[in-house]
């Protein structure tokens, strides 16, 4: 369904939001910080404000399992596909093996939660690279924990690999920004060997998990210096990291220059999380998204963690007016979960008065060191681009594949093709 169509001709920015209905009925159990709900409580509230009518609203086609095993191993897309609450107990040693059951457990429609979340972040990515959006949303995917094989920290389908899997297909560099409080580990692994996909993250480290993304872990054979880590600590406020965020994209983005950008928006580095402790305000927040979009690149803005649902929805609603341009009210609108946002029922939430533990200083230190690492790259990496291989079939369009499926590639074609040996699947006529 769609709300409006804006040309690129009107310089409007074109803005395709993915949501399925269903999300906010999904539930990790009792006590469990993770809540699908809260992505219901932002659509309703942006709903609210009118939001709607400024973009086209898409439910994602779901995941299918030949797209998930693009990055994930087969065995362990099958087990999420087999597991249930019901059927546990037959299967305590697979869970074991691929770390389901305390941080990320079982619950009813483990699989078809897994499907919804990477189809609006694949769907998003099909439509950046066909043109036919400027920057796409999904506030249920950017769930970046989750390993080839194995679920962790609350994620099991890593969402955002999979679509900039789908990006590699149309751009030779794609760079994937992280502003969540928790390292995005599962993203930077995945690409931890490639010069096409620069992950940068700014997280809390330091007894925290999950543990990863000292400024020392760089990447490796031909993705060295390419995996950028921003290690922080608590009290994070708006003026520190706006200090260290915009000038280490700002020389990122005249370094590499990527053809899209992936943005996690991970609202847990919010003043107040119930599992975070940096001290952003919602508008602070906000500003990584205005000075990515700035960057006028195809962008796909990506949810991922907030504990404090009621601020998960008004972060999310915000970001996603400041993506179509519209300033909206700081008094809420009525809405379904209208009680929630009591006493004040505001929009913006003050930070706290918690102690910044970066000093200015520090943070100058760390980031001269991210400019070193920079330096060290070469000119930005150079692939040829004749055999971009098709898009994911989004839901009921047609393939766009004429191609006959018996085709092999030959092997200079293969070299010229857009694939990098880094890459986690096979070029396959067809595929």
């Amino acid at each position: 369904m769609s709300s409006s169509s804006k040309s690129g001709s009107s310089g409007k920015t074109r803005v395709c939001y993915f949501y399925d209905a269903d999300i906010g009925n999904y539930y990790y159990g009792q006590g469990h910080p993770m809540k699908p709900h809260r992505i219901r409580m932002a659509h309703n509230l942006l709903l609210s404000y009118g939001l709607y009518r400024k973009m086209e609203i898409y439910r994602p086609a779901p995941a299918t399992f030949e797209e998930l095993i693009k990055f994930h191993s087969e065995d362990y897309v099958r087990f999420l596909k087999t597991i249930t609450p019901d059927n546990m107990a037959e299967h305590t040693k697979q869970m074991q093996r691929f770390n389901v059951g305390e941080d990320s457990p079982v619950f009813d429609g483990l699989y078809q939660f897994c499907q919804a979340s990477s189809g609006g972040s694949i769907g998003g990515a099909v439509k950046l690279n066909k043109g036919q959006a400027d920057v796409a949303i999904n506030w249920a995917g950017g769930l970046h924990h989750a390993k080839k094989c194995e679920a962790s920290g609350f994620c099991y389908a890593n969402d955002i690999v999979l679509a900039i899997l789908e990006l590699l297909k149309h751009h030779k560099r794609v760079l994937y920004i992280d502003i969540d409080i928790h390292h995005g580990d599962g993203v930077e692994e995945a690409f931890y060997t490639t010069d096409r996909v620069l992950t940068v993250s700014f997280h809390k480290f330091g007894e925290y998990f999950p543990g990863t993304g000292d400024v020392k872990d760089v990447g490796a054979s031909q993705g060295k210096y390419y995996s950028i880590n921003f290690p922080l600590k608590d009290g994070m406020d708006d003026s520190s990291y706006q200090s260290i965020f915009k000038p280490v994209i700002a020389r990122i983005m005249q370094c590499y220059q990527p053809g899209a950008i992936v943005l996690q928006c991970g609202a847990d580095s919010l003043a107040g999380d119930r599992l975070g402790c940096f001290n952003l305000s919602i508008n602070g927040h906000a500003e990584c998204v205005r000075f990515v979009l700035a960057q006028k690149v195809p962008t796909l803005i990506l949810g991922g963690g907030g504990y404090t649902i009621r601020n998960v929805a008004r972060c999310w609603t915000f970001e996603t007016a400041v993506v179509l341009g519209e300033e909206i009210s700081n008094e809420l609108p009525y809405n379904d979960y209208y009680e929630y946002y009591g006493p004040d029922y505001r929009l913006h939430i003050p930070a706290s008065n918690m102690e910044n533990l970066n000093p200015p200083e520090h943070l100058e230190k760390l980031k001269t060191k991210i400019f070193e690492h920079i330096k060290q790259w070469q000119p930005a990496p150079n692939v040829q681009m004749q055999h971009a291989p098709p898009d994911a079939v989004m839901g009921d369009e047609a393939a766009d594949d004429d191609a006959d499926p018996d085709e092999r590639f030959s092997q200079r074609a293969a070299d010229s093709s857009i694939e990098h040996p880094a890459e986690f699947y096979d070029m396959k006529a067809g595929e």
